[in-house]
């Protein structure tokens, strides 16, 4: 995951190019997965780094950068396993000349709209986002000056936009220049979106968890529940089959939930009887990043609670007795009292 700002012109792009692993994931629920990048310059009398970088996936901060530390840091587990220290070195010299690029950056801003004085920010922000479904890709890139929009690229048009006076100068010398637009400008972006969206596609590969299946029933009598739980990302499906062919006679299928360490389950219920057991043959199957698991509906697969019920029912069973002996033994001591009195 390598990246590099080119000048005020072009964009932070995002090398590794593995285009092929971006599409492997063939999903059947929706989440979309995004990948942001933050770089902030600061002029003026304050105290905050003069520059820093924010990397974040699915909003999930990965990835630091500031000028006082002068390093490239990771902020996830994940991240600090996947790269070695000559990674996080050449990161660190990459993030210090795109340090040197927003401090000209600034400047120039602070000119177009005549500031000498005071604190003053520019932040470029740039980013991708990914339909796990249906593959759809979209991207953003844009500036701003204090806290306000400067310049942003429309990726439909293909064409700058600035909403403030102060950009309409550089707005209209990139897209009335064709051939610079098309030459450099425009490719620079598309380039740095499409290196985007691969690697957030690889990121998302990277942190890819297979499920753990099971065949879950309450009592002989209950529908099978097949829970497949622990994966990530979330596009899953669970399918019954009968007999080598899906079935859908008798099935519910939830929702995909999330688990608490960003995992996700999801169950398919079937309804079949011990006749149809007998006679055919049932299984599920679970497809999660190219990866499929089945599992064959026996009573040696199937975890059940029908042994903790029983031993529940003894227990309860246990406390009922002791309760009526014990209130029978009062009984019996009263009664006694009673009659030791009456003497």
């Amino acid at each position: 995951m390598q990246w590099c700002v080119q000048s005020y012109e072009s964009v932070f792009c995002c090398c590794w190019f593995v285009c092929f692993l971006f599409f492997l994931v063939h999903l059947m629920e929706v989440r979309t997965h995004s990948l942001k990048y933050f770089f902030t310059a600061v002029s003026g009398d304050i105290d905050f780094p003069e520059f820093t970088i924010v990397g974040l996936v699915d909003e999930e901060h990965f990835i630091y950068f500031d000028s006082n530390m002068k390093k490239v840091v990771p902020k996830t587990e994940w991240m600090k396993q996947k790269e070695g220290a000559d990674y996080w070195d050449t990161q660190s010299q990459l993030a210090a000349g795109t340090h040197q690029v927003f401090r000209n950056n600034i400047q120039v801003a602070k000119e177009k709209f005549n500031h000498s004085t005071g604190v003053h920010t520019f932040q470029l922000t740039y980013g991708c986002e990914w339909d796990d479904q249906t593959g759809a890709t979209d991207g953003f890139r844009q500036e701003g000056y204090d806290g306000e929009d400067f310049m942003s690229l429309d990726l439909k048009e293909m064409r700058w936009i600035s909403p403030v006076q102060q950009g309409f100068s550089t707005q209209n010398k990139w897209n009335n220049n064709r051939a610079y637009l098309e030459g450099r400008n425009i490719t620079s972006a598309l380039s740095a979106l499409s290196g985007c969206r691969n690697m957030l596609g690889i990121i998302v590969f990277s942190l890819s968890v297979s499920p753990q299946v099971s065949l879950l029933q309450k009592s002989s009598s209950s529908p099978v529940s097949c829970h497949a739980t622990g994966f990530y990302p979330s596009g899953v499906t669970v399918t019954w089959m009968r007999n080598g062919q899906e079935h859908h006679t008798d099935v519910d299928l939830s929702e995909t939930l999330p688990n608490e360490d960003r995992t996700f389950q999801k169950t398919s219920t079937i309804r079949v009887t011990p006749i149809e057991l007998k006679k055919n043959q049932y299984s599920c199957v679970v497809k999660h990043q190219g990866e499929t698991i089945r599992k064959i509906l026996t009573e040696k697969e199937i975890r059940t609670n029908r042994g903790d019920s029983v031993r529940s029912g003894i227990i309860v069973f246990a406390v009922v007795v002791l309760v009526v002996i014990g209130v029978a033994g009062y009984i019996v001591c009263q009664k006694k009292r009673g009659e030791d009195g009456q003497l």
